[in-house]
């Protein structure tokens, strides 16, 4: 479906009413999905359609996903949360996974940020070197 220049610009301040402090309040994103449900704007599948966009874009943005090959210690992890939440702001939202594929170091995933620090991307960059 394609979407409107109107109706991107209504998502968007719909979108801006809903931060509270900076941050996406979820109880004011359900009432503003009520709200143009209820009234019916002209075009409002697009707007509620690109507004879900924006959502999920800050959703994805507020997540952060630590995957490393062995569980970190308490210290290293209290390290990164302060680290990414100086870099990324407040409201980050951060889980530790382990994935036995990385071999070793860490894979740090920010909605579409990636850090790659393991030793199989590292193996992956010397295959193709040669």
């Amino acid at each position: 479906m394609k979407i409107s220049k109107q109706a991107r610009r209504d998502a968007k301040h719909l979108f801006r009413s809903c931060l509270a402090n900076g941050l996406l309040d979820d109880n004011l994103v359900r009432q503003t999905v009520q709200l143009v449900i209820a009234r019916k704007p002209r075009g409002y599948m697009a707007i509620l359609t690109h507004f879900q966009r924006l959502v999920r874009l800050d959703v994805a943005r507020r997540t952060a996903t630590i995957e490393s090959a062995r569980p970190l210690p308490e210290n290293l992890r209290t390290a990164m949360q302060a680290n990414l939440a100086r870099q990324y702001g407040p409201g980050l939202a951060i889980s530790f996974a382990q994935n036995p594929d990385l071999i070793g170091g860490v894979r740090v995933r920010v909605g579409s940020d990636v850090y790659d620090a393991s030793i199989r991307a590292r193996l992956a960059e010397l295959a193709e070197a040669f």
